[in-house]
């Protein structure tokens, strides 16, 4: 079974994460396939790029299976093409959309804060987590969204918010469940053909700058600090499973 499945049409493309036995969890080989997806969608011109995940939530984040088997070089490898996949979406020419459902931790909400439209369903619950071991992934991206003030209140506790919250903070645009998904595309068809494709990025590069390189530099200070694969094997032998949750004990 493919880890991502890729829908494609004239106005859009649809990729869905495809491992609902491992709630969406970013593995090195799903990694890898939404690289080569968003490279594919930019090649061939695609104006929306719309991700979404199956089962119960659209990612519970960075696939923790076998950590205690890799190197500390090659988790860090790992963060790094996630960050490598959140820069690409956030400074993509195709305009980008999320939908969001299910309780979503960790790389899977940095996957959601890196799009440009943002939709969660009624019920949606988030959580960042890296920074229990020392990570900053999507941190400041994360912070240019809900604002400095409240990305550390949410950040420094590592504190689940609801999809209310979400709405509030600006994190989410808007509240949506998947029987209305065709109606969220369509209207974003109309968002991104209301301006030229030249305009809009031009637009794009004044409200949001290119942050790639100092992103990429704040992940791998903080994954190279020695000891990463200790620190999360400490926060995994601490974490449980939230009631009637998503998460496990091998993604954050």
């Amino acid at each position: 079974m493919s880890s991502i499945l890729v829908v494609s049409q004239p106005t859009h493309t649809v990729i869905t994460l495809n491992r609902p036995d491992k709630l969406n969890a970013l593995s090195s080989s799903i990694v890898e396939d939404l690289i080569q997806a968003f490279d594919d969608a930019e090649a061939a011109g695609t104006p929306l790029v719309v991700l979404q995940g199956e089962g119960r939530c659209f990612s519970a984040g960075f696939d923790m299976t076998d950590v205690q088997m890799q190197s500390e070089g090659d988790l860090v490898l790992r963060f790094i093409r996630i960050e490598t996949l959140l820069n690409k979406i956030a400074t993509s020419p195709c305009f980008t959309a999320a939908l969001a459902h299910g309780r979503n931790f960790g790389a899977g909400v940095d996957l959601i804060a890196s799009c440009n439209l943002r939709v969660a369903a009624p019920g949606t619950t988030f959580r960042m987590p890296g920074l229990m071991f020392g990570l900053v992934l999507g941190s400041a991206r994360f912070a240019r969204i809900v604002g400095t003030r409240e990305a550390q209140r949410l950040l420094e506790t590592a504190a689940t918010f609801d999809v209310e919250r979400a709405t509030a903070n600006g994190f989410i645009e808007r509240v949506a469940g998947p029987t209305e998904y065709d109606q969220v595309i369509s209207e974003a068809v109309d968002r991104v053909n209301a301006l030229p494709a030249g305009s809009r990025a031009l637009l794009r590069r004044v409200l949001d700058p290119d942050r790639a390189d100092s992103d990429l530099a704040a992940l791998v200070r903080s994954a190279s600090a020695p000891g990463l694969q200790k620190r999360i094997a400490t926060y995994l032998s601490s974490s449980t499973k939230p009631e009637g949750g998503c998460y496990n004990s091998q993604t954050v």
